[in-house]
């Protein structure tokens, strides 16, 4: 939220620019206009282009110094050979300047910055505001009426921590919409996951206490939580209440047994992030495993992009700049190089509003937890060598059983779906750089005739290549279509009215009774389908990109067809417009929600009445 204010309000008042014209055979007139602020410089070729965004303390200094070194490394000297002209932009502070830095770098994503893409935001755990609290899963913006724990690595772990909690403290999980109108205990007080607050089997003392002991459990401080259930067991059975003492036993058990699975549990209720970074053969790797109240949550591992000839240390530096702009720090981050930290932990601290230290020399357990995330990412970058390795053997298959050139590196492939032709997408994957490319995906919304797979084939292609033809993007080396000769036969029509005529182009056709393994290839101007055998490795390659279109396609559709849905549902309800409409859907989370919602939850959400709340629930019914 602040970098966007300063990027949009502060920024352009100290704006800086020399002459952005001038060439760099310029430079020195260049570099002697730039003042000894801080700020942030921008490298522009010769297309008008950002390659690069860096900040500096020193504005003359640090530009100066990439055209008066000589030895610089090949990278740095390949990205100032392209360089026609520089932007900078001075700024009040050296934090200041990098809080910039992290937005142009976000913004313009220059070639030459290290890249990390991890625009989802992280699950956490919740307990909400109600007099039950309901235990829950939570991703976005944190609302105050509520308790969150976290953040965590993935929603697997959020998942594991709700099933523990469940299982020792029993609280709730369900909706509010369905809470408010049971009438008897459902399947989960059945198997003893649930106390039942919903129809008065736990007073609400008893189940804040049990939310209190859930939090401690989630805090890490599990050593005074077994202590004070130790109490209540002894007292409990020294009052001959054996139920009420057998209960506190089997979740003191059940917290004993979590202590010895948890490989990583300080005991101190320790929150720290953990950041190893390993580089191998081309490949990077920076590895992310969180602590939270002592115990380790899991791991999350980053490929970042442009990072091919860098070293740790530069990519270690940029993902923490990058990756604290979109999350709250902990208290402490553990790092395994030293890196110009005291810049960043200012900022992380104003943004956290709390000290925030980088670590770069931890000891004791700190150096456990590095040495297991360094493990953890040694064994991320062997994987992905291993595939790597496995997908060019593939690819050379493919274009040696094909008869392609080496040159083919770069495949797409297309997929229609729908529902008896209603709500038609068309997808396209991109395998490259032995890679499925998941960020240059694309999905089309068709609008042809319902069913007309070919239509939709044809205008997929031509919404697809008719930029590309102009010079807006990269051409791809094949293209693969789902479907057979008709299919082909559109698509081979259609690319050359894009004129598109240097491209390979082949359609892929499920064999008989649709197996894997039976896959027919047919190619523009043979009337022979190529059959390859069900294990050779250049088909195995051909399946998997089909088949990541296919999913990408039904996702698409799924997606398109359920927003249909929703509209119309609550589109044919009287009195019930767009505005409504949204705040119905967003105050219950999708038409599931209002569907489960009875007539005074209905009247809560603003602008609906108690009868037109009556009116929706009868309509929904």
């Amino acid at each position: 939220m602040e970098m966007e204010r300063l990027a949009e309000n502060d920024w352009g008042k100290r704006e800086y620019k020399p002459a952005a014209t001038r060439e760099m055979n310029d430079h020195k007139k260049i570099i002697a206009s730039l003042p000894h602020l801080p700020g942030v410089y921008r490298m522009i070729n010769a297309a008008g282009e950002a390659i690069y965004v860096g900040k500096a303390r020193d504005l003359k200094k640090r530009v100066s110094s990439y055209f008066q070194k000589t030895a610089l490394f090949p990278r740095t000297r390949l990205m100032v050979s392209q360089v026609a002209r520089i932007e900078t932009t001075v700024t009040a502070s050296e934090a200041e300047a990098l809080l910039l830095e992290n937005n142009l770098i976000k913004a313009l994503a220059p070639r030459y910055n290290i890249l990390f893409r991890d625009d989802k935001s992280y699950p956490y755990v919740m307990f909400s505001g109600h007099r039950f609290p309901r235990l829950g899963f939570h991703r976005g913006a944190l609302d105050k009426g509520g308790q969150y724990f976290g953040p965590f690595p993935h929603t697997g772990a959020v998942r594991e921590s709700m099933q523990l909690l469940q299982k020792v403290f029993q609280l709730r999980t369900c909706e509010d919409s369905v809470f408010n109108n049971r009438s008897r205990p459902c399947l989960l007080h059945q198997i003893k996951r649930c106390s039942a607050p919903c129809v008065g089997l736990i007073d609400t003392g008893a189940y804040a206490g049990d939310v209190k002991n859930a939090v401690l459990f989630i805090q890490g401080k599990e050593t005074r939580l077994l202590r004070t259930l130790s109490e209540k067991m002894e007292a409990a059975a020294a009052a001959m209440q054996y139920e009420t003492a057998a209960a506190y036993r089997d979740q003191i058990g059940a917290l004993r047994r979590i202590q010895e699975r948890q490989f990583v549990n300080s005991g101190r209720g320790v929150d720290a992030d953990v950041v190893a970074c390993v580089a191998r053969d081309g490949i990077v790797c920076v590895n992310l495993a969180m602590i939270r109240g002592g115990r380790h949550l899991g791991d999350k591992r980053f490929f970042p992009q442009n990072a091919e000839a860098a070293d740790t240390q530069a990519a270690l530096e940029a993902f923490l700049a990058q990756h604290y702009a979109r999350q709250t720090a902990p208290s402490q981050i553990i790092v395994g190089e030293a890196v110009a930290s005291g810049v960043l932990e200012d900022v992380l601290s104003a943004q956290a509003r709390r000290k925030v230290k980088i670590n770069a020399r931890p000891i004791g357990e700190r150096r456990a937890w590095l040495q297991m995330a360094q493990a953890n990412g040694r064994l991320a970058v062997e994987q992905r060598l291993n595939q790597q390795y496995s997908q060019e053997a593939r690819l050379a298959a493919l274009q040696q059983a094909l008869a392609l050139p080496a040159a083919v590196q770069r495949i797409e492939c297309f997929d229609i779906s729908h529902t008896l032709g209603e709500a038609t997408v068309a997808s396209c994957v991109v395998f490259d750089k032995h890679k499925m490319q998941e960020g240059e995906y694309r999905h089309f919304n068709i609008h042809v005739a319902p069913g007309d797979d070919y239509a939709a084939m044809g205008e997929a292609l031509q919404r697809r290549y008719r930029k590309i033809a102009a010079g807006e993007g990269r051409m791809p080396d094949l293209i693969l279509i789902d479907g057979g000769k008709g299919q082909l036969a559109v698509a081979e029509a259609t690319l050359a009215e894009t004129g598109i005529n240097s491209v390979y182009l082949a359609a892929v056709a499920k064999g008989a009774e649709r197996q894997p393994g039976l896959e027919q290839i047919f190619f523009p101007g043979r009337a022979e389908a190529v059959r390859l055998p069900a294990d050779h490795p250049g088909l195995h390659l051909i399946q998997q990109i089909r088949d990541e279109s296919h999913r990408f396609a039904i996702g698409g559709h799924r997606r398109r067809r359920g927003k249909a849905r929703t509209a119309s549902a609550l589109e044919r309800i009287g009195g019930v417009g767009p505005k409504r409409r949204q705040r119905l859907l967003i105050g219950f989370g999708g038409l599931r929600g209002v569907l489960l919602a009875s007539v005074e939850e209905l009247a809560k959400i603003e602008g609906v009445s108690h009868a037109l709340a009556e009116k929706i629930y009868r309509e929904l019914h």
